[in-house]
This record gives structure tokens, C-alpha cells and sequence, in this order.
């Protein structure tokens, strides 16, 4: 990224927008600035402290008055809103099957990315995922970023979408999609706002109007996403990922009760009796905000929500090669083992720029692995396999018809190496871990280079010496005679 700064420490990539400034309607997608900007040192609005909310919030918690909120029903007709990566690209066919005749796919995923503290932590992030796109081989490139929840903080505010999430992501060159977290359907008891009003606007924007930038981007070029609601299949080359809304709680997640219906599980089941039908030979992918499974202090596992999922998956035979999901302020990896043999890997990634959270304030690292839930008669066994509970990070996924690999890369690193601090890989077909089969990036081609070049150095310095073993044994010869 660009170092240098405008005196008063923004970016000067966009403006702030008037409230109720019309949306511009353009005909295909945009997402990065034309040229690179430098990162920004403080934020267009200042975000005052929300504790005088969270007093209210904390007692209305006490009392247990706080409830799931209803959501809008997704645009799409039918149980199963469906959207494609071809739809995000703007019917772009022949990027889809660049994709497919490369036969892999590379995408970034992080959550709880929203800061109210200043840019400069989501830029670390940010920063360190557009290297990733300075790869040679276009098999490495990722094609969209999957935000896992918690865009904006503390109450998914139209006023700070500009510097929490446009800003952040300027340079950022491909789509990004992103799932609705607590705080972005939270309502501010000093507020009066609609639950997820900013988060529909600029994430499920009607691709009937066009592409649109909506006025939170403040003068940048990215259009809003096309999702079709909160919860809706990704289909994608070699990956189908299903998305799900965890609701407005900080703990538990709630996809389903009294209050909210059960659309959601509908959609799930309907969502995986078409991946049987299909006999779809893909990855299947679970995200949400809320954590199936989660060890510290802050955030807990929703266990009832897990068991609900868990239940539809059984019933219909189809489970997940893996589950992302935020909430928690840092990144963790477990291992989940079924009586069946397979392995499904439930990974949070919630350090994508929001106040990094230890997993034990007062106590010291944990070793990795170590079983967290032992197996039972009605639970598997579940191992943490490794956290970050110091930085910031996300991750890189890449699909192909045989494997998912799944790494974990921290934003410490900047652009000084490109390889991962935690990885898994797990085997489609089995739906378990395995070991990863890499890609030929050149490295054998341009050893090869070198090794000709040595031999053919060889040769050079082989006929060398005898040329001048021959001429010495000519001078020798010629000094007899005389």
C-alpha cells in the first residue's frame, strides 16, 4: 500500500454523503477504486462511546427482555433464495469459466470487521488480503470476500458505513459479500431505526435497479452486493455455501424460535435435499455469526441453534465439509468428530478488525489440541486444534474437485510472507481431514531453468579447460623441437 498521507490523515479516496442522497444506478458491478489510495489515519465521523446505550441494553439483558427480532423475508420467491457468484459478476461468463477451466477457486472470508476505534486495524487486514492478489498464477487469485458479521459498529449505523466498511475496502479488487451479524440488526435503545435497515441497503440491493452505490460509500466506486436476503445459498464454481442470520443477541444465536418462525430451517433443509438430489460433488459450506462452537470468556457455543442444524442434517443425510462463523474476537479452529468417521472443521474468524478479544484474560496460553467436548451418547467429540488470540487476521479458502483447504493468515504478517499460521484440509469425497495436494506454481520449471543454465555453465568451463590443456600441451611440444 501507498504511504503517503493528506495532511489531515484521511485517505482522500471519497466524501461523506448527505442523508437521503439518491443512490447512483450503474450497469455492471464495481468494486475497487480505479487507482490505489493510501490508507487513512482517522475516520470521516467520530464515533462517540455507546456506553450510555449499553447500560440500557445490559439491564433489558438482566431483566431477559431481550428477544430475536423479526427479519424481512429474502427478495427471492420459493423457501431457497439462491444467488450466484455469475449474478455478482454481473452475468461475466467468461470469468466464470476462467474459473472453471483453471478447476480451482480462491476466496477471503473474515468477520467482526467494524471498528469504533479508528481505520487502523481493519486496514492491517485489509491491507495484507489485497497482497493476496499480486499472485502470478491466476488458479491463487481470490474471486469475492465473504464477511462473516458484524460490518458496523455498535448498531449497524448508516452514518458510519463509509468508514467502517467502504473505506476499509477500497483497494479491496473483487466482490464482498457478507453475513448479517448481531450488530448490524442491533437497535440502539436511543435510537429509532429499523432492525438491518443499512445492512439490506448496501448488501441486498434488487439487481432489477441496476448496480447501485448506494450513498454510504460517500463518493467511492464499489456498488452494493445483490444478496437476495439474510439467509440464501452461494453457489459458486466448486463451492456452494449456505448462509444463515444468527440474529441480534450476543449470545445465543437464534435462526429460529417462536418469535422469528422457521424459515430458516425450511431453507436449510430445502437447500441440502437439492445437494442430494443434485448429487452436488462440491464443498458445502455453513456460515453464520454465531459460533456452533466457542471456548473464553466473551462469546459461548449456541448450542440449541447447532442442534437444530444438526437435526435437518441427519434427517436428510447431507453435512457440511466445514463451518465458519465470527462473534467471538479472535480465531479459533475445532475439529468435529462424528460417530460416522468424518471430520468437519468449525472455524471462527471474528478478528477481522474489531478489538481482539484473549480467550483468558487471567490465565495463560492454551496447548493445542486438546479435546474440548469428550464423545457421548448423544455428542461428538471436539477438538480445539489451534486459536489466535493476540491478532488480527482471515482467511483464504481455496476449492477444487478433490480438496478444501482452509488457512488462517494474520495481518501481522503484511506483505512479507504468503504463508499461513493454521491450515486444514479436508478430503471431499471422505468429509475428512487429509493432506493437502498443492499446485505447480513454476517453481519446478524455473529450477529446471537453472539447472540448464549450471550445465550448460559446466560445458562452457569443461570445453574451457581443455582448450587450455591443448594449448599447453602445443606449447610443450613446440618447446622440444626447438
Amino acid at each position: 500500500m501507498a504511504t503517503n498521507r493528506n495532511s489531515n490523515g484521511s485517505s482522500g479516496g471519497g466524501t461523506v454523503s448527505p442523508a437521503g442522497a439518491a443512490p447512483r444506478n450503474l450497469e455492471s458491478p464495481v468494486y475497487a477504486q480505479p487507482e490505489p489510495t493510501p490508507d487513512p489515519q482517522i475516520f470521516k465521523i467520530t464515533h462517540p462511546s455507546d456506553a450510555p446505550a449499553y447500560k440500557i441494553i445490559d439491564k433489558l439483558n438482566e431483566e431477559h427482555r431481550l428477544k430475536a427480532l423479526p427479519f424481512p423475508a429474502p427478495r427471492a420467491l420459493g423457501p431457497e433464495p439462491q444467488l450466484t457468484l455469475l449474478d455478482v459478476f454481473g452475468n461475466n461468463q467468461r470469468a466464470i469459466g476462467a474459473i472453471e477451466q483453471r478447476k480451482q477457486i480462491t476466496f477471503h472470508s473474515t468477520g467482526d470487521c467494524g471498528s469504533t476505534r479508528g481505520p487502523k486495524t481493519q486496514n492491517e487486514v485489509t491491507d495484507k488480503m489485497v497482497n493476496d492478489f499480486t499472485d502470478s498464477d491466476p488458479r491463487e487469485i481470490p474471486q469475492f470476500c465473504l464477511l462473516l458479521g458484524d460490518i458496523v459498529y455498535s448498531f449497524g449505523e448508516t452514518e458510519y458505513y463509509y468508514d467502517q466498511f467502504y473505506e476499509p475496502y477500497r483497494n479491496y479488487p473483487a466482490p464482498v459479500m457478507a453475513v448479517a451479524g448481531n450488530h448490524d440488526g442491533m437497535i440502539s435503545p436511543l435510537a429509532h431505526r429499523k432492525s438491518l435497515e443499512a445492512y439490506l441497503r448496501n448488501f441486498c440491493a434488487d439487481p432489477a435497479d441496476g448496480f447501485t452505490v448506494t450513498p454510504e460509500a460517500g463518493g467511492l466506486s464499489r456498488t452494493a452486493q445483490i444478496q437476495p436476503g439474510v439467509f440464501f445459498t452461494f453457489d459458486a464454481p466448486f463451492v456452494r455455501i449456505l448462509v444463515f442470520y444468527s440474529n441480534t443477541l450476543e449470545d445465543p444465536g437464534v435462526i429460529a424460535d417462536n418469535a422469528i418462525g422457521n424459515s430458516q430451517l425450511k431453507f436449510l433443509r430445502v437447500a441440502l435435499e437439492r445437494v442430494k438430489s443434485e448429487n452436488y460433488q462440491g464443498a458445502l459450506l455453513f456460515a453464520h455469526h454465531h459460533p456452533p462452537y466457542a471456548i473464553g470468556s466473551q462469546h459461548s457455543s449456541s448450542t440449541e441453534m447447532r442442534a437444530q442444524m444438526d437435526a435437518i442434517c441427519g434427517e436428510v443425510g447431507i453435512w457440511p465439509h466445514a463451518v465458519l462463523a465470527g462473534h467471538a474476537h479472535n480465531y479459533q479452529r475445532f475439529t468435529r468428530r462424528r460417530s460416522d468417521g468424518t471430520e468437519i472443521p468449525y472455524i471462527i474468524c471474528g478478528n477481522g478488525g474489531h478489538n481482539v478479544q484473549k480467550l483468558h484474560p487471567h490465565g495463560g496460553p492454551l496447548r493445542t489440541p486438546q479435546i474440548v467436548q469428550p464423545h457421548a451418547h448423544n455428542e461428538d467429540q471436539v477438538t480445539l486444534e489451534n486459536y489466535d488470540d493476540t491478532g488480527y487476521g482471515y482467511l483464504r479458502i481455496t476449492v477444487d474437485p478433490q480438496q478444501l483447504r482452509i488457512e488462517y493468515h494474520p495481518a501481522s504478517d503484511a506483505d512479507q510472507a504468503k504463508t499461513p499460521d493454521d491450515y486444514v484440509t479436508v478430503d471431499l469425497a471422505t468429509h475428512k481431514r487429509t493432506t493437502y495436494t498443492p499446485n505447480n506454481l513454476g517453481f519446478p520449471a524455473e529450477a529446471e531453468q537453472i539447472r540448464q543454465l549450471h550445465r550448460q555453465q559446466a560445458r562452457k568451463s569443461r570445453t574451457a579447460t581443455r582448450r587450455k590443456r591443448k594449448t599447453r600441451s602445443t606449447a610443450r611440444r613446440a618447446a622440444r623441437h626447438s
